[in-house]
């Protein structure tokens, strides 16, 4: 009786290990795809927080005061 317990035991263990192991390699997925998400988004919000001025300077010019 207790041979058949260590050895459910032993393949509980087995799984156990085998999740934590999935559950890790999903956590670095999830982190990874976060940051990649924030540089996706701030980047171009930089970039329009320097173009916009730029264009309307330029835009600005261009028409010589009739706006």
């Amino acid at each position: 009786m207790e041979q058949e317990i260590l050895k459910k035991l032993e393949a509980q263990e087995q799984k156990i290990e085998a999740i934590w192991v999935s559950v890790e390699k999903t956590r670095k997925y999830f982190l990874a795809t976060i940051i990649a998400t924030v540089v996706m988004t701030v980047i171009p919000l930089i970039g329009l927080a320097i173009a916009i001025p730029f264009f309307l300077n330029t835009f600005s010019q261009a028409y010589g005061g009739l706006l």
